[in-house]
């Protein structure tokens, strides 16, 4: 039986949904839900498809008539909880992309309506998918950095001009904070590599340079491969930001999580290169990644010594040459195997939330003076729901 896929938001993640139809599951996309005008072009050129092939509707009651059995909700953040919580009631499995809404009552609402409907849920934190994040947290199970204390993570973000701050993405209204949008993978990251959640958060951010940068520009008729280019250099030449830019390039966090274990997080938008560096400190040794992709190294010391460059092991990153392509096949795989089959999954709709609550608490921190923020308690009922249907 072949799955029928429906994709809500044609924008520039929505090729994503591509993957459904090169997975070991048989599946075919036959619907798209997008409002914007432009709608039917980018139906042609991200999901390569003939608009007259498929449903194309510009509300969701249109895409749930169609009879999918399964929807990729790939739209901006702020429609994630609207458009999950009326499909999951409506009964259709979804993919959520990260992170799960911009306000955490919205983000609980959607654990809630999975709940309560009992429609599978699952939150596209592919990096969970990642070789060297897949890497490094087989090293911490093999013991081989002893208990895990400390977590940092220092995210540069060289291709931020471009990638955040020439459409919605720049925006408080649509996505609250690059803490929450961008920051939401790699807090997952660190919670499942600390096998723990936060609980206590604080941090500090600024609107640094691209507040500097006055060529403004509606990009609403483009999607970000439109104006990319590494070209774009130095950041204060950028020309055609957002109309509106009231967010934050350059942020820090501190989290102390569950279990004791204190992270940071550092995210900056105006360097030159793009990368993510983890440092992971146990009582017995640390491991560091240089690099994230194919051609990178995980380095491990764990013997007293002045520092050594080389580590004491070394191990190779192995795949995501061109970001996390390799990954994105595999989430999507994962996906319509725990619809089709209740197979096992690597995410959670749990760990999501957990990562929404954290980058959403620590922008309310920045914002509010860098004052602390105590992340809530899930009713007991979600926790034990999720928990039993999705192994995470």
């Amino acid at each position: 039986m072949t799955i029928r896929v429906g994709v809500v938001g044609v924008g520039a993640r929505s090729a994503l949904a591509l993957e459904a139809e090169r997975a070991s599951v048989d599946a075919q996309i036959v619907a798209v839900c997008d409002p914007h005008e432009l709608v039917a072009d980018r139906v042609r050129s991200r999901l390569k498809k003939d608009p007259a092939a498929l449903v194309v509707t510009r509300d969701l009651e249109g895409l749930i008539g169609a009879g999918v059995d399964v929807a990729f909700v790939l739209s901006p953040d702020d429609t994630h909880a609207e458009v999950a919580m009326t499909l999951l009631r409506a009964g259709i499995p979804v993919y959520l992309e990260k992170p799960m809404a911009i306000t955490l009552d919205s983000a609980t609402a959607i654990l809630e309506t999975a709940y309560q409907t009992k429609t599978k849920l699952y939150v596209g934190h592919n990096m969970r998918h990642m070789h060297v994040v897949t890497r490094m947290r087989d090293l911490i199970g093999e013991g081989r950095i002893g208990e895990v204390k400390a977590i940092w993570c220092r995210h540069f973000v060289g291709t931020g001009g471009d990638f955040y701050f020439k459409d919605w993405h720049a925006t408080r209204e649509h996505g609250t904070g690059l803490l929450l949008q961008k920051a939401a993978h790699d807090i997952d990251v660190m919670h499942w590599l600390a096998g723990s959640t936060t609980r206590d958060v604080v941090a500090m951010g600024d609107l640094m340079v691209y507040g500097q940068v006055a060529d403004r520009a509606d990009h609403s008729a483009e999607l970000m491969p439109d104006w990319f280019s590494n070209d774009n250099w130095p950041p204060l030449s950028q020309r055609g930001l957002n109309e509106v830019i009231d967010v934050e390039d350059i942020s820090m966090m501190l989290m102390r999580m569950k279990s004791g274990v204190l992270a940071s997080y550092e995210q900056c938008h105006f360097t030159p290169d793009y990368w993510r560096n983890y440092t992971v400190i146990g009582t017995e040794g640390r491991i560091e990644n240089f690099g994230d992709g194919e051609g990178g190294h995980i380095k491990l010391w764990n013997r007293r010594h002045y520092y050594d460059a080389d580590g004491d092991e070394t191990f190779e990153i192995v795949g995501d040459a061109h970001g996390h392509d390799e990954a994105d096949t595999k989430i999507v795989d994962e996906f319509l195997r725990f619809v089709s089959a209740g197979s096992e999954t690597a995410t959670n709709p749990l760990g999501a939330w957990a990562a929404v609550a954290a980058g959403i608490l620590a922008t309310e921190s920045l914002r509010d003076g860098s004052t602390p923020r105590v992340v809530p308690e899930l009713d007991p009922a979600l926790v034990a729901y999720f928990e039993g249907n999705q192994r995470g």
